[in-house]
């Protein structure tokens, strides 16, 4: 993975909401035009050949992936309470380090619950964000360095030459290369936390 300025994270994560917003309202106007809508129905072959391409494709965006996948239903939660839904839908290409619901749980007793009270809300944006890296990257291509994150905080990712096991901070890949249309998703066995975070 090369390694980019921070300058270009902050930039991105700069316009991380708006990117979000503005594809809401292009998503909106889609589902609301009459086109969008009243064109499927009338035909019995549209309306089934996009559901298949849907997940033959690879049209699932990485909050959807999240959503319906039985190992990251926490960081779904997680994503809706931080309010990064729409953000990390339309925003890519990204590489997203995607907690494990037993990384979740490993997390001291009582921390996930304080993250995702409405007060502490920036906090775990914050501890989120700093799970995303601007670029698409397989884990096969990852180089040991450090990568700026969308929480302006820099990774450090160690490539192990003998397995090719992938750290990141303290945590290990344990799902690489989940394909979504917006990027790629890394599952990963630890919740990572910024270094100057205090819970």
């Amino acid at each position: 993975m090369a390694i980019k300025r921070s300058s270009q994270a902050k930039r991105w994560l700069t316009g991380f909401a708006s990117v979000g917003a503005a594809a809401l309202l292009a998503a909106c106007g889609a589902e609301t035009g009459p086109t969008a809508v009243d064109t499927a129905p009338e035909d019995p072959m549209v309306t089934e050949e996009p559901a298949t391409d849907y997940s033959a494709t690879g049209e699932d965006t990485i909050v959807d992936l999240a959503a319906s996948s039985d190992e990251f239903s926490t960081l779904a939660q997680a994503v809706e309470a931080a309010d990064l839904t729409e953000a990390l839908s339309a925003t890519g290409p990204i590489t997203l380090f995607a907690p494990t619901n037993e990384a979740f749980e490993a997390l001291p007793e009582g921390t996930l619950d304080e993250l995702l009270l409405p007060e502490n809300q920036d906090l775990l944006r914050q501890v989120l964000t700093y799970h995303v890296v601007q670029d698409e990257v397989a884990a096969a291509d990852v180089t040991t360095g450090d990568v700026p994150t969308a929480a302006g905080t820099p990774l450090s990712l160690v490539v192990d030459e003998t397995t090719g096991d992938v750290m990141v901070n303290n945590a290990m890949v344990v799902e690489p290369d989940i394909q979504a249309s917006n990027g790629i998703i890394h599952g990963i066995d630890q919740v990572i936390l910024p270094p100057d975070l205090a819970l």
